[in-house]
C-alpha cells in the first residue's frame, strides 16, 4: 500500500485461537468478504466444521505441526508474511522472490494460562499452557500495524468483520487501536507467567527474600466519575490474574461506586476479616469509627453504631458473614453509602432495595498475606502485608495486676482493630465494642485524648490498644485519668520501665505484645 492510503485491504487472515467463542460467526463473515483464511489445528477443525473454507498452516509452511503442537506457526513463511512493511517496495519484492503471500489480519487468543493456574493444575500442565506461537504472532502483527490488523479478543470480532465488509479492510485508526490492545494483552499474559514463576516452589527465593523484580499489570474495569476530588480523574483497575477489585466484588444495588467508596469499602472489609464471630464494622475516611462483635449482625451493628453515631453518617458498613433481614432493618434510618458482605439473604436484599441510594456490594473476605506494594515517585515500597497473628499465649503481662477474662477478650479485640487504624492509633473498647478511636495523629498523646474524649464515661474500665509503644508516661496518665483499666501495646520503648511503673502506679494492667502495627 502507499503511504497516503488509510485502509489496508484484508485479503488473507491467519486465525489461531484458544478461545473459540464467536469463531464460527467471524469465520463466516471473513469468508463472505472474500478473505482467505489460514488456520492451525483445532481452530482449523472448528472452522471446517462450521462450513468455512480454511487452509492449514502446514500447507503454507510445508512443515507439519511438531512437538505435540509446540511448533506450528514459528516459520518464515508465516512471520515474513506478517512483518513485511507494505510501504517498502523492497519488502514486497523479497516476499515475491520467496513466494510468500502477505498476511493482512492476525486473529489470535492465547492459551488459558491463568485459568489453568487457578484450577490447581499440576506443574507440567501449567507449563504446557505457556503460549509461545500465539504471543509471537500477536507481537509481530501489532508491531506492523501500519500494514496488518491484529485481534486478540472475541469482543472485537463483530466490529472488525463489519469494517472489513463495508470498507474492504481496516482503517489506520482501527489498526492502531487493535495494536494497542494487543500489546496490553501480551504484557498482561507475560506478567501472569512471571508471577507464577516467582511464586512458592518455583522462585528459588528463601523466605527472607523479596523478589528481585515485581511486574504487575492492571486493566481498567471502569472509569469513575472522579478521583478523591472532582478535579481528579479516577478509574477502577483490576490486577491481572486476580479475581478483580476486592476479590471480585459485585455491586448488587445502587449507583456507581465512587473512588472513595472503593477505598473505604476495602478498609471496612479488611477490619471485618480479622474476626470469626459476627462483626459489624463502620468506616469513615478509611478508619473504623465503630466496630462490635455480637451473636447476631443486627446486635453487632447497633453496638457499632452506638460507638460513634455522628461519624457513622455517610459511612461504609462491612460484615463478615451473610447479612440477614434483621441486620438490614437495624440499618434503617441511618444514611449509609455502602454495605459490603460476603453474602446477603433475599430478605435482606428486599429490605435494602427500598433504599435506592444505598450501594450493596457482595465480596468475599480477604485471605491476607502476600506483598503490599505502594507506589512512590519513580518507584515503589514493597513489604509483607501486615497480619495480626499474636495470640494471648505470646503476650506478656508486665504489671502485677492481671487482666480479667473479659478484659482479655476486649484487649484482643481492640488489638486486632488497632492494626487497621491509621497511626498513631489508639482504640478504646468495652464488651467487645469500640467506645473511642484516635487515628492519624502526629503524636500518641493526642490520639489518647481524642479517643478518651469521644468515649467519655464509657472509657471507665475500658481496654486501650496502642499500635506502637508509648514513648513517655503522659499517655498512660491521660488514659488512667479517663478511667482506662488495661493497656495493650507492643513495648520496646527506651522508657518501658517508666511506662510500666506508671501503669502500676495508676492501678492498671499492662500487656506487651512484642510486635507493633503501624499503618501510615
Amino acid at each position: 500500500m502507499s503511504r497516503g492510503s488509510d485502509v489496508v485491504p484484508v485479503r488473507r487472515a491467519l486465525v489461531s485461537v484458544a478461545d473459540k467463542r464467536g469463531l464460527d460467526d467471524l469465520g463466516r463473515a471473513l469468508s463472505s468478504a472474500g478473505v482467505t483464511i489460514v488456520s492451525t489445528g483445532s481452530t482449523a477443525a472448528a472452522l471446517a466444521d462450521a462450513g468455512v473454507p480454511v487452509a492449514a498452516v502446514a500447507d503454507v509452511t510445508g512443515f507439519p505441526e511438531m512437538l505435540d503442537g509446540r511448533v506450528k506457526t514459528l516459520h518464515p513463511r508465516i512471520h515474513a508474511g506478517i512483518l513485511a512493511d507494505r510501504r517498502k517496495p523492497d519488502h514486497l519484492e523479497e516476499l515475491r522472490a520467496q513466494g510468500i503471500e502477505p498476511i493482512d489480519l492476525v486473529v489470535a487468543s492465547l492459551y488459558p494460562f491463568e485459568r489453568t493456574v487457578a484450577s490447581g493444575a499440576a506443574h507440567d500442565e501449567v507449563v504446557e499452557q505457556i503460549d509461545i506461537g500465539g504471543p509471537t504472532l500477536v507481537r509481530a502483527a501489532a508491531k506492523n500495524f501500519e500494514s496488518v490488523g491484529v485481534v486478540v479478543s472475541p469482543d472485537d470480532y463483530s466490529t472488525v468483520a463489519e469494517e472489513i465488509a463495508n470498507a474492504g479492510g481496516l482503517s489506520r485508526e482501527t489498526r492502531l487501536a487493535l495494536a494497542r490492545r494487543a500489546f496490553d494483552h501480551v504484557a498482561a499474559y507475560d506478567e501472569a507467567i512471571a508471577t507464577w514463576f516467582a511464586g512458592p516452589g518455583l522462585s528459588g527465593l528463601t523466605e527472607d527474600e523479596l523478589p528481585a523484580r515485581i511486574a504487575r499489570v492492571y486493566a481498567r474495569r471502569a472509569s469513575l466519575r472522579y478521583g478523591e476530588n472532582p478535579h481528579q480523574r479516577g478509574g477502577l483497575y483490576a490486577l491481572t490474574g486476580s479475581a478483580g477489585p476486592l476479590g471480585g466484588a459485585e455491586v448488587l444495588q445502587g449507583k456507581e461506586m465512587s473512588f472513595n467508596n472503593w477505598l473505604d469499602a476495602e478498609a471496612a472489609r479488611g477490619v471485618a476479616a480479622g474476626f470469626e464471630r459476627p462483626v459489624a464494622v463502620i468506616v469513615k475516611h478509611h478508619n473504623p469509627c465503630g466496630v462490635a462483635l455480637a451473636d447476631s449482625l443486627a446486635e453487632a451493628y447497633s453496638r457499632a453504631l452506638d460507638a460513634d453515631r455522628v461519624s457513622a453518617f455517610g459511612g461504609i458498613v462491612a460484615y463478615n458473614v451473610t447479612v440477614d433481614d434483621a441486620a438490614a432493618e437495624a440499618m434503617a434510618g441511618v444514611f449509609t453509602e455502602v454495605v459490603i458482605a460476603p453474602a446477603f439473604t433475599p430478605e435482606a436484599l428486599d429490605a435494602f432495595a427500598e433504599r435506592e441510594n444505598l450501594r450493596v456490594v457482595r465480596a468475599p473476605m480477604p485471605e491476607g498475606g502476600g506483598l503490599d506494594v505502594r507506589p512512590i515517585d519513580g518507584g515503589a515500597l514493597v513489604e509483607d502485608q501486615d497480619l495480626v497473628v499474636e495470640s494471648r499465649d505470646e503476650m506478656k503481662v508486665m504489671t502485677s495486676r492481671e487482666p480479667t477474662e473479659s478484659e482479655w477478650r476486649d484487649l484482643l479485640f481492640a488489638w486486632t482493630i488497632a492494626a487497621r487504624v491509621k497511626s498513631n492509633a489508639i482504640v478504646l473498647a468495652r464488651d467487645e465494642a469500640t467506645v473511642g478511636v484516635g487515628a492519624g495523629q502526629m503524636n500518641r498523646l493526642y490520639s489518647v485524648d481524642i479517643a478518651a474524649r469521644h468515649a467519655g464515661e464509657r472509657a471507665r474500665d475500658a481496654v486501650l490498644a496502642s499500635d506502637a509503644f508509648f514513648p513517655f508516661r503522659d499517655g498512660i496518665d491521660r488514659a488512667a485519668d479517663a478511667g482506662v483499666a488495661v493497656i495493650v501495646q507492643p513495648g520496646g520503648a527506651m522508657r518501658d520501665e517508666e511506662i510500666v511503673s506508671a501503669a502500676e502506679e495508676r492501678g492498671m494492667a499492662m500487656v506487651f505484645t512484642g510486635r507493633r502495627h503501624f499503618r501510615h
